[in-house]
């Protein structure tokens, strides 16, 4: 057995490897096609504590449960048209439900972290799939992270965050989406959306008719959905939004053609101005730019349309509470 923490190719012989962990009660990161995922297997109690201890992530902030196809989901949620049509269009990929828990659900009830709903997703990326296909079984997998800190997107930002608090690594190079999944809510009459995603809320709403915006929950209120805590996904430097002046102690987020200029460095999400390649590169940038050498990261501002507000809304729990204003100002 490799030592914890190791990063190992992604073969059969390592993908097998990894499911005989899951199945010992391991924790196992590997690639979505969103982010790396910390996964544990679901119905083992144990198993999805060491989660929780390994990220240090609030137990108030529930998992997301991954799983090989529809069928497997239906085994431990109860599905409606609702569920049904959104399945049909978009699973596998990057689109996670909240729904009731069946009487007879299996799964850990850590993984809805008090709840009577359980948040499932079917992901698409081929390693993910054939480690399901060999696990047979569900796998509870949030970003494969510190609880708070920038999601990873590769193999060594998941050694770089965790170390050897995960049993083994799984390298499937770099992630296409480079967000986490959408979460929509269908456990209630009206469907909402908890977390924006490659899956667009416009996308949503002409697939079901009216989707409330529910990123942001209430005041008091615990979070429905992983990615709804106000500071999320932080880099340990002030991040600063919609910038349009920069200094030269700063490092810039830019986007598209028009580079601000005066940055001690730049990183451009996108130079043709892509929101799915800005999508992509968010969380490496994030990473690249957290460095102590600046005095802080500042950011263009993001079209708020389609993916843009996954983006935006990744940087403002980014930022919070970090002092930034809005513009150019310092």
């Amino acid at each position: 057995m490799n030592a914890p923490g190791h990063m190992l190719p992604a073969t059969d012989e390592n993908i097998a490897r990894a499911a005989e962990r899951l199945a010992a009660g391991g924790l196992v990161a590997f690639p979505t096609e969103t982010v790396y995922g910390l996964g544990a297997d679901a119905r083992n109690d144990a198993a999805v504590a060491r989660i929780f201890a390994a990220k240090n992530r609030p137990s108030f902030n529930p998992l997301i449960v991954h799983l090989a196809d529809a069928d497997a989901a239906r085994d431990y949620v109860e599905f409606d048209t609702r569920a049904e049509a959104l399945a049909a269009q978009f699973w596998p990929g990057p689109l996670t439900f909240v729904l009731p828990r069946r009487p007879d659900c299996a799964l850990s009830l850590l993984v809805s972290a008090g709840l009577d709903t359980v948040a499932v997703r079917v992901p698409a990326h081929p390693l993910a799939r054939d480690l399901l296909a060999r696990f047979r079984g569900p796998v509870a997998a949030p970003s494969a992270n510190a609880s708070g800190e920038v999601s990873p997107t590769r193999a060594e930002h998941v050694a770089a965050s965790l170390g050897a608090r995960v049993d083994l690594i799984l390298d499937g190079g770099p992630c296409a989406v480079g967000l986490e999944s959408t979460v929509v809510d269908l456990s209630g009459p009206a469907p909402a959306l908890l977390r924006h995603g490659a899956v667009t809320l416009e996308q949503l709403r002409e697939a079901l008719g009216e989707v409330e915006d529910a990123t942001t929950p209430a005041e008091g209120e615990a979070p429905r959905s992983p990615g709804q805590l106000a500071r999320h996904y932080a880099p340990r430097l002030p991040l600063r939004l919609n910038a349009t002046d920069i200094s030269n102690d700063e490092a810039l987020i830019a986007f598209g053609a028009n580079t601000p200029s005066g940055a001690r460095k730049t990183a451009n999400l996108s130079p043709s101005g892509n929101l799915i390649e800005a999508a992509a590169n968010l969380f490496a940038t994030l990473r690249e730019l957290d460095d102590p050498a600046f005095r802080g990261i500042a950011v263009v501002p993001i079209p708020e349309e389609g993916l843009g507000r996954a983006i935006n809304d990744r940087l403002r729990r980014a930022s919070a509470g970090s002092g930034e204003r809005a513009g150019g100002g310092l």
